[in-house]
């Protein structure tokens, strides 16, 4: 009798190639678009700027509220919030520190007596997560507005948000590359020890430029300092956002930046730098 016929082996199949998770020709897109936006703002008209930070403000607490209700029943009033935010950044750029502090408190408040006038079940989860959200978004977003009435504010906001895009580059970098040891698994697992060490090299490096050829009476050594600080901060505010959205079982915040996600997204990692690169600024070279 004939034999059987013998399959035929499947042909190897092709090595898989690491995939970026996201469509990079729009988040390069999206990114250059917005970082044109910002620094033509930034350079001229401050208040133009400090108008582009107000509205990611009032769109990044939008994402947040609307996330936290959805996921969580957690009914954070938006309003106030979004009136206090607003006058949060202003305050800050208008008054300094202890205008921010004062709007901070208000809005707080306002967090407090708008929630009375619904139901007090869920009352204190509410507040909370508004007071939070608060702190979160517009309390640390307020730095970005100290750091521009300096007299070379313009400088050192783009310092800050040259170091913070650096940071986050080279740790995606690095990590795509190189990266085998994770470096919080339960957090963000996409995360790990390679891409932290891309992120502090590229910051270290890019802070001792920019402190050298952008801010007044900076020193190089300085910027060695400020970029390992925030490699740092901004390694921590993308897995404490990544926390989050662990809690909530989510991806990302929101949708309106194709290849990014959500506004929220965007400012993980440049909300918690803020208040660090202000601080040792003023530390190394004034206040201004």
């Amino acid at each position: 009798m004939p034999s059987a016929p013998q399959p035929v082996p499947a042909a190897p199949q092709p090595p898989q190639k690491k995939s970026a998770g996201r469509d990079l020709g729009a988040a390069i897109g999206v990114g250059v678009g917005l970082g044109a936006v910002i620094v033509a703002s930034l350079f001229i008209v401050k208040a133009v700027f400090i108008g582009v930070i107000v509205v990611a403000v009032v769109v990044g607490l939008w994402e947040l509220t609307s996330r936290l209700q959805e996921r969580k029943g957690i009914k954070a009033p938006l309003v106030p919030l979004a009136v206090g935010g607003a006058a949060m950044v202003v305050a800050g750029y208008v008054r300094g520190t202890e205008g921010a502090w004062v709007a901070m408190s208000l809005t707080a408040l306002a967090v407090l007596v708008w929630r009375m006038t619904e139901p007090p079940e869920g009352y204190l989860k509410d507040v909370t997560a508004g007071v939070f959200a608060a702190f979160y978004v517009p309390f640390l977003a307020t730095f970005v507005a100290l750091m521009l009435t300096a007299d070379d504010g313009p400088r050192r906001v783009l310092t800050f948000l040259l170091l913070t895009v650096v940071s986050d580059t080279g740790a995606y970098a690095i990590g795509w590359r190189f990266g085998k040891h994770k470096l919080a698994p339960r957090i963000s697992p996409g995360k790990t020890r390679e891409g932290l060490v891309g992120a502090v090299t590229f910051a270290m490096a890019a802070g001792a430029l920019c402190m050298e050829f952008l801010i007044d009476d900076g020193a190089w050594w300085q910027g060695l300092l400020i970029g390992l600080a925030v490699a740092a901060s901004a390694t921590l505010g993308d897995l404490g956002e990544s926390m989050i959205k662990r809690d909530l079982g989510i991806k990302d915040m929101g949708t309106l930046l194709p290849g990014h996600g959500g506004i929220m997204d965007r400012l993980d990692s440049l909300l918690p730098t803020a208040p660090v690169v202000w601080l040792l600024l003023v530390v190394f070279v004034g206040s201004g």
